[in-house]
């Protein structure tokens, strides 16, 4: 199975940035999609950034213009460049893939991203 784990999580105040990112244990040639959710306390995990295999990237409407999602084929790697974060996008973070053959999805164990006022 697809093995996922985030790093770059932490604490950061209102107005810094972090970057996340997620190494995968298999060819990331082999996915379908790629992408970066979130749950914030009391909420629902959301979607925050998805790329496809065709490159096509799709952000969730509370990210556009800060966040950035990009791929490394030779590191097997996504990762998600936050800027200008806020305290709302305090939340634990998780990556995902999708495989094409299967279509099964795999996680990340998640990592905390705080954002102080």
């Amino acid at each position: 199975q697809v093995h996922l784990v985030e790093s770059g999580g932490g604490l950061v105040q209102a107005g810094g940035s972090l970057r996340l990112s997620c190494a995968s244990s298999e060819s990331i040639f082999g996915f379908k999609a790629m992408g970066w959710y979130r749950q914030a306390p009391g909420k629902q995990r959301e979607s925050v950034a998805i790329i496809t295999s065709r490159g096509n990237i799709d952000y969730a409407d509370s990210v556009k213009g800060r966040f950035t999602i990009s791929r490394d084929n030779a590191k097997n790697t996504v990762n998600l460049q936050m800027n200008k974060l806020k305290p709302e996008d305090t939340a634990v973070y998780y990556c995902a893939v999708e495989l094409i053959v299967t279509s099964v999805r795999y996680w990340g164990q998640g990592t905390q991203v705080t954002v102080s006022s």
